[in-house]
């Protein structure tokens, strides 16, 4: 298959490892100067999928490996590839799904989906240096360009891993938030095999409601047949702590009182007050569930790291509230506060600003 590309101003690593809560990192395999990142998508092309002969599968979407490839030099373009299932849970479909078996059309179908997926994950259609004549405009920002060059959002591929994604970065730490929602994937997603490996999908809010909270939980269903420490397929063995009721509460909220569908055509104050309504979300994970899930970019999440750098930028130290700190986001930055506060989170990483203020 030849590979396919765009060219626009992109740092894949550096955006796949900022820590944004639509999802965790994709797949990495680097190899000298190229960064090689791999993940399981869904395509909603419905014309193809309804052509499946055998009733026993039921597709709602077609599940796609996608293989991004950057060379470290050269953040002005990207390549992929993608490959077909061979094999959906139990279900062989790579009789289905292959170049063999697909027409013209239905190929150029399905690459133009996966071009419309990755614009979107990757907010591709953002004027990255239109921004940079912004932040240039302003000397606490113009800095944060040469450290974060080529750095975007990672808007989500499925807004429901996003909200429990965020749920879980409450107070957490991103290489273990990460990890659990590995684990939830691994544990309950949908399996689906590749030539290239074997990839989860995220399970859904209906399957959130029959998993097991605890050990004790799982292991009073199971009449205790084994010692606690072996009933590890529950959300706490995934190492979610304390936030697993929120997430299960999460999803039943989702089903019963939220349209998840109709987020995105809200309003931003509007999406934030419904957000606000689910468990074990405050104004900081609200707003991350809005930038990075549906894109709201003018949300600007508010942490205590983000207090304190808008704090010594802004306000000479002075001491301010996370509720002023965003306040004062959404205000100057306007409809690029999703991006001044990534930007802010990540120069002050990288230049050394965020050491001396925690020397302080």
């Amino acid at each position: 298959m030849t590979n396919l590309k765009f060219n626009s101003l992109i740092n894949l690593k550096l955006t796949q490892e900022s820590g944004q809560t639509s999802q965790p990192p994709w797949r990495q395999n680097s190899v000298g100067n190229i960064d090689e990142f791999n993940e399981l998508i869904y395509l909603k092309v419905p014309s193809i999928i309804d052509e499946l002969s055998d009733e026993s599968i039921n597709l709602k979407e077609l599940p796609i490996l996608l293989k991004l490839s950057q060379d470290k030099n050269d953040l002005n373009r990207f390549e992929y590839v993608y490959q077909f299932p061979k094999k959906v849970g139990n279900h062989q479909i790579s009789n289905f799904f292959n170049t063999n078996n697909l027409s013209n059309n239905e190929i150029k179908i399905i690459e133009n989906e996966i071009k419309n997926e990755l614009t979107k994950i990757y907010d591709l259609d953002f004027d990255l240096k239109k921004f940079y004549d912004f932040l240039s405009a302003d000397e606490k920002l113009a800095p944060s360009v040469d450290f974060c060059n080529g750095l975007r959002l990672f808007i989500a591929k499925d807004q429901f891993e996003c909200i429990i994604s965020s749920i879980c970065s409450a107070n957490n730490s991103i290489a273990r938030w990460t990890k659990s929602i590995d684990k939830i994937k691994h544990n309950w997603g949908e399996k689906v095999e590749f030539d290239d490996g074997i990839f989860y999908g995220f399970p859904s809010p209906n399957q959130f409601l029959d998993f097991y909270e605890t050990p004790i939980e799982e292991a009073e269903a199971d009449g205790h047949s084994y010692e606690i420490d072996c009933y590890t397929h529950n959300l706490k063995s995934c190492g979610v702590g304390y936030r697993a009721p929120y997430m299960v509460k999460a999803s039943q909220m989702l089903i019963d009182e939220i349209d998840i569908n109709q987020i995105g055509s809200m309003d931003y104050d509007e999406a934030f007050d419904l957000i606000l309504k689910l468990p074990g979300v405050g104004a900081k994970v609200a707003d991350c569930i809005l930038l990075y899930g549906f894109g709201f970019e003018e949300a600007f999440p508010s942490d205590v790291w983000i207090k304190r750098i808008v704090s010594h930028l802004y306000f000479d130290g002075e001491e301010i509230s996370a509720d002023q700190t965003r306040d004062f986001g959404i205000e100057h930055f306007g409809d690029y506060a999703g991006y001044a506060q990534l930007y802010l989170f990540h120069y002050a990483r990288k230049s050394g600003l965020m050491d001396k203020i925690k020397s302080k």
